[in-house]
């Protein structure tokens, strides 16, 4: 009889061990299920639903962004209460099965349309220049001479000082053109770390630290203007071309832009 009791004990201790460990299996589960979040992602005014992991920063967020919308990680900017600042995980930043985060942000292709490469032809997107051309100033090779004289100096254009540097203005620079002579505007946003390059039509917030390189020229006979080009990709191609920036502001353009130490 005893035999049998401590037999069906036996089993009863097995059997709630087993139904415990199932219930702690379960709990173990719906942890992890806890850790992540379903929201929603505005852009273009499309919908973007997002699985994501609560731990997972903010920046983690944007280079998953980045292969679905094509805008780079560094030149996107994502709100929700407020900008989404890069170190926050989604948790501290409160997102929820509810919320809908706003991305704000420009392909590069979208960049480009302010001022298309200036020749199709060239595939690598520079400008050739070879033989006897090839110590010839840019203002004075084509296409860049051929936009020089097509639609000469602006009548805005700020005043220009050759041998001089100048921080950036407290305006934005203003009176330059691009390589289809729309008119270009730069306005510099400091406390978000943005460039603002607009036209009459547009403006695109470029994130500076996503700009590649920023290269310039003095204008042959108007040493006091440059043409810059700013490289908004990873390829020459990708190269914003401005004509008439005054020569004083420079450098002061590049530092800002690239940073006291410069990339090569």
């Amino acid at each position: 009889m005893d035999s049998i009791e401590n037999k069906e004990n036996t089993e009863s201790s097995t059997k709630t061990e087993k139904e415990e460990k199932s219930i702690n299996v379960e709990e173990s589960t719906d942890l992890v299920r806890d850790k992540t979040v379903s929201f929603t992602v505005m852009f273009n005014k499309q919908k973007y639903p997002i699985t994501f992991d609560l731990d997972k920063r903010i920046l983690d967020l944007k280079k998953h962004l980045a292969e679905s919308t094509s805008i780079p990680a560094e030149m996107q900017k994502l709100t929700y209460k407020g900008i989404l600042k890069d170190e926050m995980t989604l948790q501290e930043a409160s997102i929820t099965k509810t919320t809908k985060i706003l991305l704000i942000g420009s392909t590069v292709s979208d960049l480009l349309k302010i001022a298309p490469p200036l020749n199709a032809s060239n595939k690598s997107g520079t400008v050739e220049s070879t033989g006897a051309t090839a110590k010839e100033p840019l203002s004075k090779q084509k296409p860049h001479c051929n936009i020089l004289e097509k639609y000469g100096k602006p009548d805005d254009a700020m005043i220009g000082v050759k041998g001089k540097r100048e921080r950036l203005p407290p305006v934005p620079i203003t009176g330059m053109y691009n390589s289809k002579g729309a008119k270009i505007r730069l306005t510099f946003k400091m406390e978000q770390d943005e460039v603002w390059i607009s036209t009459k039509d547009r403006t695109n917030k470029v994130k500076m630290q996503s700009i590649h390189n920023v290269s310039s020229e003095p204008i042959n006979g108007s040493e006091e203007y440059h043409m810059m080009a700013i490289q908004l990709g990873p390829t020459e191609q990708s190269r914003l071309w401005l004509y008439w920036v005054p020569s004083q502001y420079v450098n002061a353009i590049k530092d800002t832009i690239l940073g006291q130490w410069q990339k090569f």
